[in-house]
């Protein structure tokens, strides 16, 4: 191997998969400890399967599908569980004096040395698909007990820590697979005699496991604890948080338990910590709106609102608008409930209503501050929203979220909360509406001809089409056809006319119908444009997005 130890972009740049210009710009974008390759697949610049190949054909290392291939379990304990889940590696088999070992980057030389060395034997690697170690690495390593012959009565309250607990194990194996599916959150749902423990991906929940009820209160007294909340305590909601390491992955948990009928429900968010979005570029945004967005935030002063329901990905796109705006020069300040990612350089402020820090007290304690750029969580009131609106008006630039169907209704909403129309029109500069939605799976793309009525929807917006995607289903996705989400946007773009007609009460629909004259990409057009180029389906862009 060492005689070959070319560097994986410049194999893609060689393939003339990517530009010599892609790489670099990767390099300088990429995350702190990221590997180039995923920092090429997060871009959407190759897919995994070109990926494969090329390593297939440029290094001559077969590839294989773990899902089909007979895997040797006396091998397992050759490679210890941490190394594995670290550097995604999965030995399959022993020929002689050489370990065949599943690598998702057979260039991570580093890896091929360590395992060399600590089993003394030859390591001989195989290309599989990132998705399929990861499932084998949970199959083979991971335990699965059901926890239905469980002794309870032999079981002390006390065993809540060691390592060995049926409590911190099961635990442990509910984030573990959270956080391989990336998993949003973990419903953990008390039943009658049974567990329920569903997982959000892509935003969609499903059941993936139902547990006894015998284990309920270890697993509930386990988390209290984790989050440091009161264990006693079953007739109130509570909240908590933690923040550990899950195989390597720095993850944040936000925990809140609600008392129910039978017995209190947990929902776990998780916040991957080595997964922050934390350049414009990975916003999906289209050409047009990601170049009126960045004109947008890089203006002296002014409010800017990013709207969408819970879960629309709009925190992801203000820490990227940060990120982008973050120099020296500038003082950045923000007020969130709860902050979410820990940002360098930036001066973060968690509310916290309690003790009487709320947004619109922590906002006045930031103008104070000598502030260049304000981050608001969330406009929630009339009070936050105003000082919001004074702020803009002297000299700040202010980004916050609100809660509306589309960048159009965020205008009344605003006028809503009383605040004097005049301030409104005079500070608002933009809004962007977003929604998720969830990307084909690259693995089974298929490509197939749209049917009228699917022609018909383009023909409306003014688009042509001739040939549209959808996933067949694979191991890869779980045989949904869909895996990841990227976001869909509208930018509206707060000029002249628009102040003029809001000044003067008009009507939504009269700006509406200026706004499309005007050539507006709107939540609709955009998602189509996006199921044209192959990102997602018509079925994804419908489920979020209002036809008028």
């Amino acid at each position: 191997m060492k005689s070959n130890r070319k560097r994986l972009g410049d194999l893609l740049v060689e393939a003339g998969i990517i530009t010599e210009e892609n790489l670099q710009d990767t390099l300088t974008y990429k995350k702190e400890g990221q590997k180039i390759g995923d920092a090429l697949l997060e871009r959407g610049l190759i897919n995994e399967q070109q990926l494969i190949e090329v390593l297939e054909f440029q290094l001559g290392i077969p590839q294989i599908s773990l899902f089909r291939y007979p895997i040797d379990t006396a091998v397992i304990s050759l490679i210890a569980k941490d190394f594995a889940f670290r550097n995604l590696v999965m030995p399959i088999r022993k020929d002689g004096n050489q370990l065949i070992v599943a690598m998702h980057d057979p260039m991570d030389y580093i890896a091929l040395d360590d395992m060399g060395l600590s089993t003394g034997l030859v390591i001989s690697p195989v290309i599989a698909k990132k998705e399929e170690i990861i499932a084998s690495l949970y199959k083979y390593f991971s335990k699965t007990e059901t926890f239905e012959e469980l002794d309870m009565d032999r079981i002390a309250d006390e065993n809540l820590a060691g390592e060995d607990a049926p409590a911190v194990k099961l635990v442990n194996q509910l984030l573990e697979v959270g956080v391989q599916m990336k998993a949003s959150d973990i419903h953990i749902d008390p039943q009658e005699s049974k567990i329920h423990i569903r997982y959000r991906v892509d935003g969609i929940l499903r059941t993936e496991r139902i547990l006894s009820k015998k284990i309920y209160s270890l697993l509930i007294a386990r988390i209290k604890i984790l989050a440091n909340l009161n264990i006693t305590e079953t007739r109130l909601p509570q909240d908590g948080r933690i923040k550990l390491d899950v195989n390597a992955t720095p993850v944040d948990l936000r925990i809140s338990l609600l008392p129910t009928i039978y017995g209190e429900k947990i929902v776990i968010r998780i916040l991957d910590l080595s997964n922050v979005m934390i350049h414009l570029s990975q916003l999906g945004f289209n050409k047009v709106n990601g170049q009126a967005f960045v004109k947008m935030i890089e203006r002296p002063s002014g409010m800017i609102l990013i709207t969408g329901p819970t879960g629309s990905g709009k925190t992801s796109t203000l820490y990227a608008a940060l990120n982008h705006l973050n120099t020296e020069q500038v003082n950045i300040i923000t007020v969130e409930d709860p902050v979410e990612y820990q940002m360098k350089g930036i001066n973060q402020v968690q509310v916290n209503p309690s003790i009487g820090l709320t947004f619109a007290s922590g906002l006045r304690s930031i103008l104070r501050q000598d502030p260049n750029i304000v981050m608001i969580g969330e406009i929630r009131d009339r009070e936050t929203a105003e000082i919001a609106v004074r702020a803009s008006l002297t000299g700040h630039l202010v980004l916050s979220t609100l809660h509306t169907n589309s960048a159009l209704s965020t205008i009344p909403r605003l006028l809503d909360m009383d605040v004097e129309p005049y301030l409104v029109v005079s500070s608002l500069i933009g809004v962007i509406a977003q929604r998720l939605v969830r990307k084909v799976c690259p693995d089974c793309k298929i490509e197939y001809t749209p049917s009228a009525m699917e022609r018909n929807l383009f023909q409306k917006r003014g688009i042509p089409v001739q040939s549209l995607y959808r996933g067949e289903g694979c191991p890869s996705c779980q045989n949904s056809g869909y895996h990841g989400r990227i976001a869909i946007h509208e930018v509206l773009n707060i000029d002249d006319t628009i102040q003029t007609m809001m000044m003067n009460n008009k009507p939504l629909s009269e700006i509406k119908q200026y706004l499309v004259l005007n050539g507006m990409i709107f939540l609709i057009d955009d998602g189509l444009l996006k199921a044209k180029q192959g990102m997602t389906t018509i079925e994804e862009v419908l489920r979020v997005a209002r036809h008028d």
